[in-house]
């Protein structure tokens, strides 16, 4: 489904682009070296992606609702991002890193990743190796079973982080919600993007 953005990307950006203040995350202990596997059945680890800013946002593919919704929405903000800036965007990785390596193998995750940005990398491997990941991530996760239900759920939390390109954290980008409660929009987390990102500077 095409969505029609009633505010101008550009008025929208230019009103966040003041990078005074220190990045919100700067100095917190999230994220670090993983070794996983990608959507096409390489096995790949977080210096993979050294000399980029990454997008990271932990979800599964059998998600009824939150997960299809939240990657929606982030990678129309990235694509927003993408159109305004091609040359910074080009600095940036999103990737998606599934919470249920059971059933999302790299085939699962390349239907799905597929879906959304032609640039989404999907990241799956061993239970123990998406806990371990989970932890340096500051993930919540855990299996849900419903009686009358068929399979499981998962549940998780929806921080969805930027990095710099050393790997450090920047800003949590806002899928699901605004700091003031009301929903956010893609709009905004292209304004965060553009606000924390690689600057035009670092190209």
């Amino acid at each position: 489904m095409r969505l029609i953005f009633v505010f101008p990307l550009l008025l929208i950006l230019a009103a966040c682009s003041s990078a005074d203040a220190p990045p919100p995350l700067e100095g917190a202990s999230i994220g670090g070296a993983f070794t996983l596997v990608n959507q096409n059945g390489e096995t790949v680890s977080e210096s993979d992606f050294a000399g980029k800013y990454r997008i990271m946002y932990f979800g599964y593919s059998y998600c009824p609702d939150v997960c299809p919704v939240d990657l929606q929405k982030l990678t129309q903000g990235f694509a927003l991002f993408e159109k305004a800036y091609p040359e910074r965007a080009a600095k940036i990785q999103p990737i998606f890193v599934t919470i249920d390596p059971e059933r999302d193998t790299p085939e699962v995750m390349k239907d799905y990743v597929t879906a959304f940005h032609p640039r989404l990398v999907g990241l799956t491997g061993s239970e123990e190796q998406i806990v371990e990941t989970a932890r340096k991530f500051a993930v919540f996760r855990a299996k849900r079973e419903e009686e009358g239900f068929t399979g499981y759920l998962m549940d998780h939390s929806r921080n969805t982080y930027l990095f710099d390109a050393d790997g450090k954290p920047l800003a949590l980008l806002p899928v699901d919600k605004n700091d003031d409660g009301s929903p956010s929009t893609p709009e905004q987390i292209a304004a965060v993007i553009e606000k924390w990102g690689p600057a035009e500077d670092a190209l």
